[in-house]
């Protein structure tokens, strides 16, 4: 414990700030985007719902903006230890970050806007499941993405406290996956058995 404590400064706001923000993030997007599923709350809002699930994708965005603000603020002010020896030391890191950023953006291409920011929860569903890539390597191209991104951030830092936070994020990203996985799997089950029973009457 005195170890860890030696390479991550628990008592630094600013990790505790970033944090927060990692759990936030999933958390609120999960909340909001099931009652718009329920009640058509940002829908009637903005009048459409391409609109609504387009104000939502700026607030993610814009969010995901500030908690990696936070991610490199927290760094800064936490200790440097050498991780790994010259040359993995810049050629890792770059690498992971690099990998991951074509993972995230790759993965924004293939489904679009509605198909990335829970257009499902909007109504607005995709006619077909995305199988080329990233997908036809990762199941969840995006979560791997982000967390090789923190990942490789940690390691460019030379920041314990780096690795810390990005254990925390695939946690994060675990538990988020458990509640947005199913739950979009049933919304397309929906429209499944919705287009048999229409079909059925025809």
């Amino acid at each position: 414990m005195d170890t860890f404590h030696s390479l991550v400064d628990i008592s630094k706001p600013s990790l505790l700030l970033c944090l927060a923000a990692i759990t936030f993030n999933p958390t609120a997007w999960n909340i909001v985007a099931r009652n718009e599923y329920r009640n058509k709350t940002i829908t009637r809002i903005f009048g459409s719902p391409k609109a609504g699930c387009y104000f939502l994708a700026v607030m993610i965005f814009l969010f995901g903006v500030l908690r990696d603000y936070l991610f490199h603020v927290a760094l800064a002010e936490q200790p440097k230890v050498e991780l790994l020896p010259e040359p993995y030391s810049s050629v890792l890191p770059l690498a992971l970050m690099c990998t991951g950023q074509l993972l995230v953006v790759s993965s924004t291409w293939a489904l679009g806007i509605t198909g990335t920011f829970l257009g499902d929860y909007f109504g607005i569903l995709m006619d077909h499941r995305v199988e080329g890539f990233p997908f036809n390597v990762l199941n969840d191209p995006m979560y791997v993405g982000s967390t090789m991104c923190f990942l490789g951030g940690a390691l460019w830092e030379t920041s314990p406290a780096g690795l810390f936070i990005t254990l925390y994020v695939y946690i994060v990203y675990i538990i988020a996956l458990r509640f947005e996985g199913p739950f979009t799997d049933m919304i397309y089950s929906k429209r499944a058995e919705e287009q048999a029973k229409a079909s059925k009457k025809d």
